[in-house]
């Protein structure tokens, strides 16, 4: 199979594209390379795939070095005519859209980006498919498109009316787009609700970095809601198993779809969405606790108030996703913050007992 996976550059695409590769599939991988965080940490992601940052240039597709079947293009997927022209050149099986602007912070400050990389982005990509037929469309959503909701475990069937983001709403878009273009042009799509992802490689805008980063530098962390807050945090490689396994199914029509009561993680269309999380929220404080082991440092802390855009607990139901695929995630929280410490602990040539 041929897949076109987006954002290889960040945190999940790289993963995805990884394990592709790893069973034998064929990937071209996308990333536009912005400076939402540091640029060194995306180049060395695709070095690591053999994809020198000597040889990218804008609209050209590259092939790796080192790993057969990977190739790479750097393109912006709001270049309409760029990303058709590649979709025409290359002939996809499956598409992974995972190239976001993410954050729900920067999205308080920076709501026009989420827009154009998040809504039109996905737009093009859509039309696309819809030109090029794919077998599947697989897209990441977010856990964030949950809101406001406070019954617990947040379920595919519950209402995501309420935002309290732009950046969840940009999500929430997503699904409603993805929809339209499986109803009208039977498009297979699936959405993927990702729940606080974490793990080697990961993103340094998100607590995980931050906290390793601070407590090995002796400074304090920033602890919002004074660590008053549950999340279902989910390892990386959790999270790419769930990917795949759905990728390989694609969505199907729900023939028990009620309109008069109607189920929003399904339709009469070949439209599916699921959540892919732990199912096991943890305390921040003992999040906390697993980095401070893994680094054999304690940390300092700031405790502050709850920030606008944030929620104070996730908690995933992954029953349907069990139900169709056979694939719970289940990685101990201990296990992958040990991982993450580890790999950050190597990367930047680190002694914490310095």
């Amino acid at each position: 199979m041929k897949y076109l996976v987006t954002g290889t550059a960040g945190f999940i695409g790289f993963h995805v594209a990884k394990k592709l590769l790893d069973r034998g599939d064929e990937v071209v991988g996308l990333d536009i390379i912005n400076d939402y965080y540091d640029i060194n940490l995306k180049y060395a992601r695709l070095e690591s795939m053999g994809i020198s940052k000597d040889l990218i240039e804008k609209g050209k597709v590259i092939s790796s070095q080192s790993l057969e079947g990977y190739s790479f293009v750097q393109l912006d997927l709001a270049d309409k005519d760029a990303l058709s022209q590649l979709f025409q050149d290359q002939m996809f099986d499956v598409v992974v859209h995972l190239a976001a602007q993410a954050g729900v912070r920067h999205s308080l400050t920076h709501p026009e980006v989420y827009i154009q990389s998040n809504i039109i982005a996905f737009l093009n990509i859509l039309e696309c498919c819809r030109f090029n037929p794919v077998k599947h469309l697989v897209y990441a959503s977010s856990s964030s498109v949950y809101g406001a909701n406070e019954k617990m475990p947040f379920s595919t069937s519950d209402s995501v009316d309420h935002p309290i983001s732009l950046y969840a709403a940009s999500k929430k878009s997503n699904e409603l787009m993805a929809h339209t273009y499986s109803h009208l042009f039977n498009i297979p799509t699936t959405g993927l609700r990702f729940f606080t992802v974490y793990g080697p490689w990961g993103r340094p805008d998100m607590a995980l970095f931050l906290f390793t980063e601070a407590i090995l530098k002796g400074e304090p962390i920033k602890v919002f809601n004074y660590g008053e807050m549950k999340r279902d945090f989910t390892y990386i490689d959790d999270i790419v198993e769930g990917i795949l396994r759905v990728a390989d199914r694609p969505a199907q029509p729900n023939t028990e779809f009620d309109p008069m009561n109607p189920d929003p993680g399904s339709g009469k269309a070949p439209y599916k969405v699921y959540n892919i999380g732990n199912s096991a929220p943890v305390l921040l404080m003992d999040y906390i606790r697993a980095v401070e082991k893994g680094l054999g440092k304690e940390a300092k802390m700031d405790l502050l108030p709850l920030q606008p855009g944030d929620v104070p607990a996730s908690h995933a139901d992954v029953d349907d996703l069990i139900r169709d695929t056979g694939y719970k995630p289940d990685t101990k929280i201990e296990d992958g913050v040990k991982a993450f410490t580890d790999w950050y602990l190597d990367y930047y040539k680190v002694n914490p007992n310095e």
